[in-house]
Formats: structure tokens, sequence, C-alpha cells
């Protein structure tokens, strides 16, 4: 594999650092390739701006065209550009989070604002049909991804019945919204429960857990989000009323519904 990890913690001595480093080591064990986008470490700029696209400030700012034109045009941001050739040379992303407020760290959400704009992450039209090329379909195809995310809770509150949501529910914006728009296949994610209360044991079942979802990375089947143009939605991508009932909301984009999540 070519990992492109991504890290978005603001103390490399927390957990979440020790757990990069600890991946970081397994990939290089087994032979894979990695680069790192440590976000703090980097003092990234997460706010898009203007600037970023050379625009004139005398024309109204319309993020997508002006952002599409940018790229096609090469005229881009150097930080973003950057970024943007990470993302080509990578057939994987690790897309490692604190849950903070039950999301990703600001500074994660503006890494994605700003890198995957119009051209460069989406925007492709099928000639056939005239739909556009998403979730499932598009730019960034034939990637795959794994979101590591820790938190305070305990994994049994992140599940169907617990009082914080299920995590694959939580994740749903960034997993479907985000990835699989983009075409990027999506593993389910790993979640390190407990994370303000670490032990050592709890830390070497971590980082166990860890190992085993690195090592089996390319073989795992990732989440079955439905693709939007082979056959389940109509032309306002509504689901097709002859499709079995499902439940509603995130639930209902899953052909197969993920595995639960477990401590």
């Amino acid at each position: 594999m070519k990992v492109l990890w991504l890290f978005a913690h603001p103390d490399q001595r927390s957990l979440s650092g020790a757990l990069m480093s600890h991946g970081l080591r397994t990939l290089e064990a087994h032979g894979h390739q990695h680069r790192v986008s440590d976000l703090y470490a980097m003092k990234w700029n997460p706010v898009v701006d203007a600037a970023d696209y050379d625009h004139d400030p005398t024309d109204r700012f319309l993020v997508g065209p002006t952002s599409e034109r940018a790229y096609t045009e090469g005229h881009l941001s150097p930080d973003i550009v950057s970024e943007q050739e990470k993302v080509t040379w990578a057939d994987t992303l690790i897309i490692q989070f604190p849950l903070w407020w039950y999301g990703m760290p600001a500074i994660l959400k503006g890494w994605f604002d700003r890198v995957f704009v119009r051209g460069f992450a989406f925007g492709l039209t099928d000639p056939a049909t005239g739909r556009l090329r998403r979730y499932g379909d598009g730019r960034l195809v034939g990637k795959r991804a794994m979101v590591i995310t820790t938190a305070g809770a305990r994994a049994s509150t992140l599940g169907p019945r617990g009082v914080n949501g299920d995590l694959n529910d939580l994740l749903f914006p960034l997993q479907h919204g985000t990835l699989w728009y983009t075409g990027i296949s999506v593993v389910p994610p790993l979640l390190i429960p407990a994370a303000d209360r670490t032990t050592p044991t709890a830390y070497e079942t971590a980082t166990a857990r860890l190992g085993d979802r690195l090592r089996t990375l390319p073989t795992t089947a990732p989440l079955a989000f439905r693709h939007q143009n082979t056959g389940d939605y109509d032309d306002d991508l509504l689901l097709h009323p002859h499709l079995p009932p499902a439940p509603t909301g995130p639930a209902a984009h899953y052909a197969s519904q993920p595995p639960p999540v477990h401590d």
C-alpha cells in the first residue's frame, strides 16, 4: 500500500500520537510506503479564502467554480497543491482524529474543505447519462480509506442503543458524504474508546487492534454504501420504491448494514 496518514491531534505525546507512531512502524514492517500530514504540526490553515485561488476580490467569490478554475489553470495555493499530490500518490488514506463534539476537529474539516476541490476530488459528469459521477464513482475511485478515532466514551455508548449514537452514523458525513462521494471505498472505522482513561493493558489492546486492522486493510471488505448510478436511486436521487423497505436516515444508504462497534 501507499498510505497517506492524515493526523489531527495537537499533541504527539498523546494516546493518538502513540497510536500513529505504532501504526507507521507496522506499515513499514510490512513493506508499505507512507506519507504523513500532521495538521497541527504543519500549522495547517483550515479556512477557505479567495487567496487560495488567486481570485479577483472585486468579483463574487463562488467557491465551487472558482476553486475548479484555479485547479484547472494551476492557480491553487501551494499548500493545497502539496496535499493534493499526496492524495494522488496514495492508494489508501488513514484519517485519524479524536472525536470532538461528535465530529472531527475543525482543522481536519478544513483540510477537506480546501483540498477536496471541484475538479480534483469531484465534478465528473457521465457523458452518456448526464448524471454526476459521485457516491461510489468519480475522480478518486480505486482508493480506500479507514477512519481511526479515539473517544472518551465507552464503546457501548457509541453503538446502536448507546446514548452517543451509533459511531457509523456520527461518521456518516465523513465516510459517506465526503469519502464515498468522491469514489473512495471506506472500510469500517477503528474506535479506541475510553481514551482519557487508558491503562497499560488497554494501550496494549489498542495497539494490537490497530496492528491487526492495518495488516488486513488491503483485504477488508468496505462498508456497503449504495452506489448512486447503479440503479438504487432515481433521477431525483431518491431510493427507488421497489427496493425493500429500509430504515430511514443514514441506514437507508447501506446495501447491507455495517458490523457493530466493539471494545
